[in-house]
């Protein structure tokens, strides 16, 4: 199953960094060292404010399918709609996936109606 093709109410991105090191002297001259071509620690928190119940429980049936934190997947281009940015800078370099950083937290808001926040970190 893929994840939920649903247009979130809010979104918010974290870019991550490339892979450095830092090496300082007792001196305290520095030097650091690109490990890297990617950025890697990217994460996106998207949430879907009042969706209906059945709705809620596709990301819940797509956590379990993917085991949790364990499997990697692409987002659905739903996950940037109203990004008006390139779609480049709020995704994960080309070839790469997200997984889960921990599992989705369903609000229920009122009978049959649910928020759901999803917590995504970008992979290599």
């Amino acid at each position: 199953m893929p994840f939920p093709s649903l247009r979130p109410t809010s979104r918010s991105f974290e870019p991550g960094d490339w892979p450095i090191k830092t090496f300082r002297s007792q001196s305290g001259a520095e030097v650091r060292i690109l490990y890297g071509s990617a950025r890697t620690g990217m994460a996106i928190e998207l949430s879907y404010e009042n969706i209906t119940d059945s709705q809620a429980e596709t990301f819940l049936t797509h956590y379990n399918e993917t085991l949790g934190t364990l499997r990697t997947f692409t987002l659905p281009s739903e996950a940037r709609t109203g990004w008006t940015g390139s779609a480049g800078s709020i995704n994960v370099p080309s070839g790469n996936a997200w997984r889960y950083s921990k599992a989705p937290a369903l609000t229920a808001v009122r009978p049959g109606v649910s928020t759901v926040t999803v917590s995504l970190i970008g992979v290599l």
